[in-house]
């Protein structure tokens, strides 16, 4: 394809002002003035410049040990791999700093950033969410421990919608475990689904599917196990009837109690004679 000359004109401005820029770096990479490659890394940190900013911090901080600016090149070293969205260094750095220095003004906002990162990391619901429950209790030691922080609303936020994600994991996967049958795991999810989120909408729903699992255990087990299943099924509906008397599912859920009763009746008869 042909480039028209305007288009040619900025081809070559961009060329050379990146050569021109790349070449200034080059040059504060170089010199051993600590100083002016300081103030340069904090130049490209105001201009949004995340790279060679973190490029310049990331050799100044092992040179500024025990000098003034050291604890705030750590920092900003830490926030230039932030917004490179480099959140698992981001956060390993936020930690390191306030580790490291325990007595700084700036030791709040760390750990806050650090809790960010780890929320910022935190991959969606149907992988794994060990990152998440460790992003969670991070936070959680957060606004236990500043309950006055300006961060205060941005933590608790971030710990619902992380719950809220561990909701929907816990919530799929129970389903999940029903409809392929295997019901002794659909069982063991939604109590403890019921446990980890108690207040949820989704209890209601789970009340009715416990009911159902257990009765297709109670079918499909051999008899020596039938009376004491639907016995169980029994007893979860009259939970479930308690606890969500005008529930939607409430029909269904009776026809597997009005069979379960039946079932032990007859099982009753025959354990009799």
């Amino acid at each position: 394809m042909k480039l028209n000359k305007k288009s040619e004109i900025f081809i070559l401005l961009t060329l050379l002002i990146l050569s021109i820029s790349c070449g200034k770096l080059q040059k504060l990479q170089k010199s051993t003035d600590l100083n002016e490659k300081y103030k340069a890394a904090v130049a490209y940190f105001d201009k949004k410049d995340y790279h060679r900013s973190g490029i310049l911090f990331e050799e100044l901080v092992p040179l500024l040990k025990g000098k003034e600016e050291s604890e705030k090149s750590q920092l900003f070293y830490a926030y230039c791999q932030y917004y490179e969205r480099q959140l698992t260094l981001s956060a390993y750095y936020f930690k390191r700093f306030y580790e490291t220095y325990p007595r700084s003004e700036y030791l709040e906002e760390a750990i806050y950033m650090y809790c960010r990162s780890l929320y910022d990391d935190s991959p969606k619901y149907s992988l794994d969410q060990g990152n998440t429950q460790s992003a969670i209790t991070a936070m959680q030691n957060f606004v236990k421990r500043y309950p006055q922080s300006t961060y205060y609303q941005q933590t608790a936020d971030m710990i619902y919608s992380l719950r809220g994600k561990l909701e929907k994991k816990g919530y799929e996967n129970a389903k999940l475990f029903h409809k392929i049958r295997n019901y002794k795991s659909a069982l063991l999810c939604f109590d403890n689904f019921g446990v980890d989120f108690p207040e949820s909408d989704k209890n209601e729903e789970f009340g009715y599917l416990k009911c159902d699992s257990q009765y297709q255990l109670a079918i499909n087990s051999i008899n020596e196990k039938k009376l004491e299943r639907f016995t169980k099924t029994k007893n979860l509906y009259e939970t479930f009837l308690d606890k969500f008397p005008n529930s939607k599912f409430l029909k269904p859920a009776e026809k597997l109690y009005i069979e379960s009763i039946k079932q032990i009746s007859i099982l009753e008869k025959e354990n009799s004679n």
